[in-house]
């Protein structure tokens, strides 16, 4: 293979970003734009679908021009993306219909309860591995046909088209050519039969949503159209929603693997192979990347709505801080915290509670309590909330995860990794490279561009850390158990 680099195209919720990677996993530049977010009502959050395009566009021309590096020189494009976030176009326009609703949007709460009080919940833990909250696409996409004039009647007609930020990336990219997506951004959509891989009628039909308006789906390694650049075709090998590509990045296809994506939510995953493990402990089940001559690989997966975004709320909203890197000094410059717990339920608690009623709580402010302590408890909620999630995989797996393999922004805070070790008491291992969404989505397309082996994608990721847990047994104990009883107290308080 002469070719040496591989693109990623890594569309999150906060900004859009272009990866350029050598065949060793190294990056060579990076190109990223700020994504504005719109709240058009409390509990709502919205993107513009064409500025996504647009800085999707710009920094992968930027990333080249900043590099020197020629698009002949490109095997192929990876493509990485928020997962859930819902686009409707039009099919002759290539124009949206409304803005793209994100993962964490709750307008759609009336029409989830419904679906439930039908006892639609069963089957759709069955066979889609998922629950029933507006978290997921198909309830977005049904609240879209609804309430945008004339659109129900332009789906039927066949005229709509929907697809998650990756479908709508491609199809943009190859100028209506491509109507696509994967196995994993499928699956996210409440939509999708996961044992039999294909698009649910029963689902469809309670929904009222045309199958025509769906994306063909592939495994995450295949092709999907090509992207021209200086009239230079680069192909698009290789797609997985954010949180598969970073599992894929930690490890590839090995089972046993469990990883968290410390982003604007939380993301714990677990590989669980070709094995469906259904959750009896508030997880879901999902598809993990798949490979054409491994199309089902499963996934256990736990969703913290509020991660790294409880940090943004202490620099926009609370304006306690200036910038996120300055929490990691602020935890190590005070004594450890007594009976103080920020609870960041501000779109409601994740797994393993999914409880979308809950709003966020301090508890156990004192008159000594003052900025810092908030700080502090505000960071090591995102070491608590994973607790929980693990806990529940280890029960729903019947296996103890012995190391936690990390990724996303916070994993660079080096106190939190600790601070997440000793609550774990399970050594934490970050990657030297913690891009790791990006670099799972570059290997799925270096696959099959041919510039990697299955071989090779274990040896690409280099160990950074491992923090092993320094706490006592007795410390780990009172503090865990303080994080349940505020928890049960912020349950109880949205359900009195």
């Amino acid at each position: 293979m002469n070719k040496k680099f591989i693109i990623a195209f890594d569309q999150g919720t906060t900004s859009t970003r272009t990866i350029i990677f050598d065949n060793q996993g190294n990056i060579q530049g990076v190109s990223q734009k700020e994504l504005t977010q719109y709240y058009p009502e409390s509990g709502w959050v919205e993107h513009d679908p064409n500025q996504i395009y647009n800085d999707q566009k710009d920094t992968f021309e930027t990333v080249l021009k900043d590099t020197g590096i020629s698009p002949e020189d490109i095997a192929a494009i990876g493509i990485t993306n928020q997962r859930e976030t819902t686009v409707v176009w039009d099919k002759e326009t290539g124009e949206p219909i409304y803005n793209a609703i994100v993962w964490l949007d709750n307008r759609t709460k009336d029409i989830c309860n419904k679906l439930k009080h039908d006892g639609l919940e069963p089957y759709v833990r069955e066979y889609t591995g998922l629950v029933i909250d507006s978290y997921f696409s198909g309830t977005k996409l049904k609240w879209i046909l609804d309430n945008v004039p004339g659109a129900r009647e332009k789906a039927k007609a066949g005229k709509l088209l929907f697809g998650t930020i990756d479908s709508w990336l491609i199809y943009k990219f190859t100028n209506g050519k491509q109507h696509v997506t994967d196995h994993t951004n499928a699956s996210r959509t409440m939509l999708y039969n996961i044992k039999d891989l294909k698009w649910d009628d029963t689902l469809l039909s309670a929904l009222d949503i045309p199958k025509s308006m769906l994306p063909e789906v592939k495994t995450s390694s295949s092709d999907f159209g090509s992207v021209t650049y200086n009239n230079i075709n680069i192909p698009v090998y290789g797609v997985a929603g954010d949180q598969q590509a970073a599992l894929f990045g930690q490890g590839g296809l090995v089972e046993g693997i469990a990883k968290n994506t410390y982003g604007t939510g939380c993301f714990l995953l677990l590989n669980n192979g070709k094995d469906y493990v259904a959750s009896k402990n508030g997880l879901i089940t999902t598809l993990a990347c798949s490979l054409p001559e491994q199309p089902k690989n499963y996934a256990l997966e736990g969703s913290i709505f509020i991660g790294g975004a409880s940090i943004q709320w202490l620099r926009d909203k609370m304006q306690l801080i200036n910038e996120a890197k300055e929490t990691e000094q602020i935890c190590n410059d005070i004594p450890p915290l007594k009976d103080l717990y920020v609870v960041p339920a501000f779109a409601g608690l994740g797994a393993p509670y999914w409880d979308g009623n809950a709003k966020g709580a301090i508890y156990g402010i004192t008159l000594d309590i003052g900025k810092k302590e908030i700080i502090k408890a505000t960071v090591e909620a995102l070491a608590y909330q994973t607790k929980d999630v693990i806990k529940a995989m280890e029960e729903d797996s019947g296996k103890p995860i012995t190391v936690l393999k990390v990724d996303g922004g916070a994993s660079s805070n080096t106190y939190l990794m600790q601070f997440q070790s000793d609550v774990l008491n399970v050594p934490v291992d970050r990657p030297k490279i913690i891009e790791i969404t990006a670099l799972g989505a570059a290997m799925l397309a270096g696959l099959k561009a041919g510039v990697w082996t299955k071989q090779d994608i274990a040896s690409i990721r280099e160990i950074d850390q491992i923090f092993k847990p320094e706490m006592d047994v007795k410390t780990r104990t009172e503090k865990y158990s303080g994080w349940l009883d505020v928890i049960r107290r912020t349950q109880t308080i949205n359900k009195a």
